[in-house]
């Protein structure tokens, strides 16, 4: 059997080499190359070009969604597992639309993600249990409250009511503050509110906001051994 060739997007090196030991145990999962940032997994990605990519989408300024399309643009056929401490269900939904296969909370047991690196790589998808009810409740909340805007413009809003301004979120995207302030009216104009702070609270009073931080579950028993 071929191992599923893996590289580790994270920029906390205890946490790449917890996942490196974990992994390690499995022979048909191989973990070929390691990044810290989004700029080296693109790299590394198309240098090496695994079959599964585990990243967080907490690498510094930029916002890591983002780095989950690049990833595909560059290297079409590899299966993108998000591996994270976000569990709101924008965050959930963003990431699957950018083109992420999985979605794992970290915390998860190891034998969740070694099922998920599993599935995806088969060709599935792979929704952790602890957030795939997040997927029926938002895809409800889309058709009835965010249908009507666009991707970019539902991402700044997401941003704005998860507490960043308007700099910032430009910054997280990789567009200028006129542009983002140009999504703003539009989307303002488009749900009946005025200003950046009426938007801020409709993000959030409809269930449109990323976490700024991430979201803490209880704590739970350390992982079981696969």
């Amino acid at each position: 059997m071929t191992p599923i060739r893996t590289i580790l997007v994270d920029d906390h090196a205890v946490v790449r080499e917890g996942l490196r030991l974990v992994l390690g145990q499995h022979a048909d999962i191989s973990v070929v190359g390691e990044a810290a940032d989004e700029s080296e997994a693109i790299e590394l990605a198309e240098r090496v070009r695994p079959d599964v990519v585990i990243m967080d989408i907490a690498l510094g300024p930029r916002d890591g969604v983002a780095g989950i399309e690049a990833i595909i643009a560059r290297v079409p056929q590899v299966r993108v597992l998000v591996l994270t401490m976000f569990h709101d269900a924008e965050t959930l939904r963003q990431c699957l639309l950018a083109g992420a296969a999985g979605f794992v909370v970290k915390g998860a047991n190891s034998s969740d993600l070694v099922e998920a690196i599993r599935a995806i790589s088969r060709g599935e998808r792979y929704i952790h249990s602890s957030v795939v009810g997040l997927v029926v409740d938002d895809s409800l909340r889309w058709l009835r409250d965010g249908a009507g805007l666009s991707r970019r413009e539902r991402e700044v809003l997401s941003l704005l009511g998860g507490g960043r301004t308007p700099a910032r979120i430009g910054e997280a995207l990789g567009i200028s503050v006129h542009t983002v302030r140009r999504h703003l009216t539009n989307t303002a104009a488009k749900v009946g509110v005025r200003g950046s702070l009426g938007l801020a609270s409709y993000a959030r009073d409809h269930g449109l906001a990323r976490a700024s931080e991430p979201v803490r579950s209880a704590p739970h028993e350390g992982p079981s051994r696969p």
